[in-house]
């Protein structure tokens, strides 16, 4: 198989937003695909248009991608009504992506129970619904749901269901183990019998996690032929998850010699990827996790620390670097060098791997790691705290003082209202001065009176936009007196770009403070 093409479909923006406590932002959204078009992703589905006002913001605005297609995903047309006169079918249509993937039936037992309507209608629908898509974009797939039951059910029809969107012009024919119960060795005898019928090179395989064998399904079915793989960052979906894409990239490719989108040098950012996910979703990222967990390539001391010492082959089946992770090796002064001379580089920090600043440097991480401030999702911080000890940042402003007040109260209506107000004395150009601003919340109020005093020294901040605002709690066992890590996401309106910043302290405020600092120091320093 060495050297094979296998197309990677990211459904994290729909599939992923359905996981039980993920609520996707359009900010969240655009984010995301932005890293996943770095990573080298062939497919990004945006989301469903018309299901959702999260949706329908992002696809009013979607990012401009380099490499990724961006895919809109809905339904086949309904019974009854022409795909011309069905206003979800045509919603797909309307938006800038080029590429819409079209979900029907393939399971005669759920066309006439679910859809109520008889098996010739279901293929009339998949066929009518293909060709009126081609109409109007590039490419069209057909995600055929519930295939694998369906298959075993009655072959004959599921195959059909496939035949039918082949035959009006569709790319790729996608099947899907949607309740996630089929096994790998029925997968490999299904696909094989379908890629009779089908070519492979037209055939993907989209599974759910519900038996833990979503990535050994996956890649059974590259084993039998099929061509694209469907999945979502770190295995998000509703009930079990879906296909892991983390675990199954380096799987194809280092394992198994296939080629995908992703490049030498973008497999060395996965990690970063995995991380950058989780962070956006406020929570701690699987230190577990194949390939890109932080106790992935760790080795406790005794035997096996020796053994990695002298044969790192013995205990580790890929390099670590390879997938952008480090050895870890009770305390080894060399663990994680070369990430941090990899980020350096990202930041356009020039710099000598043998400079003794690096491995200060180094060290002041760990520290702040074992504090709670880590720079994972955050390479605005990343890149400053670097400078500041590398080759320094201009100091555009001091802020000497600030007080928040944050007032909860009911008005002369008897309305309850919230009313936040700061004060902040900051130095610039050698001259104190002193503003107030309200806000909706004490961030807002903050960023309101450093604007005041800030924006006639540096016009350019009125470009500045604070995009999102996340908090975690670092030390929960502290109960309030724990370290709280918050992290604001900014943007410059003239230019599009985005990046992140964070903070940390025992005080909410004070951490705010921090992020929103360096969200406004890194701006001014490239602007």
């Amino acid at each position: 198989m060495t050297g094979d093409r296998v197309y990677l479909y990211d459904s994290t923006l729909r599939d992923g937003a359905q996981t039980q406590g993920v609520d996707f932002t359009a900010a969240d959204k655009v984010a995301i695909a932005v890293e996943l078009d770095r990573l080298g992703i062939d497919y990004v589905e945006g989301g469903w248009p018309g299901a959702n006002a999260t949706d329908d913001q992002f696809f009013a605005s979607p990012p401009a991608l380099k490499r990724a297609r961006l895919a809109a995903f809905g339904m086949t047309r309904r019974n009854g009504r022409s795909a011309e006169n069905d206003t979800g079918f045509q919603a797909l249509l309307t938006t800038a992506a080029r590429t819409v993937t079209l979900v029907g039936k393939a399971w005669d037992h759920q066309v006439r129970v679910a859809l109520g309507v008889e098996t010739e209608e279901n293929l009339r629908m998949v066929g009518d619904s293909v060709k009126a898509a081609l109409g109007r974009v590039d490419e069209v797939m057909f995600d055929a749901e519930h295939f694998f039951d369906g298959y075993k059910a009655n072959p004959d029809y599921a195959v059909a269901c496939l035949e039918e969107a082949y035959q009006a012009g569709a790319r790729w024919m996608v099947l899907c183990d949607t309740n996630g119960g089929t096994l790998p060795h029925e997968i490999g005898e299904i696909v094989s019998a379908v890629t009779r019928r089908i070519p492979g090179s037209h055939l993907g395989i989209h599974c759910h996690n519900d038996t833990e064998n979503a990535v050994a399904n996956s890649l059974t079915a590259v084993r039998a032929g099929v061509r694209q793989i469907q999945g979502t960052l770190n295995g998000l979906g509703e009930r079990c998850g879906n296909a892991n894409l983390v675990s199954l990239i380096p799987t194809l490719m280092l394992k198994m010699g296939m080629t995908t989108g992703v490049s030498e040098d973008g497999l060395r950012h996965l990690k970063t990827v995995s991380n950058m996910l989780d962070e956006r979703l406020n929570r701690a990222p699987n230190r577990h996790a194949p390939y890109v967990g932080t106790s992935a390539f760790a080795h406790k001391g005794g035997l096996h620390a020796s053994a990695v010492a002298k044969d790192p082959a013995c205990y580790e089946h890929v390099d670590p670097e390879t997938v952008g992770n480090v050895r870890r090796v009770v305390v080894s002064d060399q663990s994680g060098r070369s990430n941090i001379l990899a980020r350096l580089v990202d930041a356009g920090i020039a710099v000598d791997g043998a400079d003794p600043r690096v491995t200060d440097l180094l060290a002041e991480i760990k520290d702040k790691e074992a504090e709670g401030l880590t720079f994972d999702g955050a390479d605005a911080s990343f890149e400053l705290f670097a400078r500041r000890r590398l080759d320094g940042v201009p100091e555009f402003f001091t802020v000497h003082s600030f007080r928040v007040i944050d007032e909860r109260r009911y008005n002369a209506k008897g309305d309850l209202v919230h009313v936040s107000e700061a004060t902040a004395r900051v130095l610039v150009d050698n001259q104190y001065s002193m503003e107030a601003g309200e806000g909706h919340g004490p961030v807002n109020a903050l960023d309101a009176a450093l604007r005041k005093v800030l924006v006639p020294a540096f016009p350019a901040l009125d470009r500045l936009a604070l995009v999102d605002y996340k908090v975690r709690i670092m030390a929960p066992e502290r109960g309030t007196a724990a370290v709280t890590r918050v992290m604001i996401e900014s943007a410059d309106a003239a230019t599009g770009a985005r990046w992140t910043t964070v903070g940390i302290s025992e005080d909410i405020i004070d951490a705010s403070f921090n992020a929103l600092h360096d969200s406004i120091v890194y701006f001014l320093m490239k602007a």
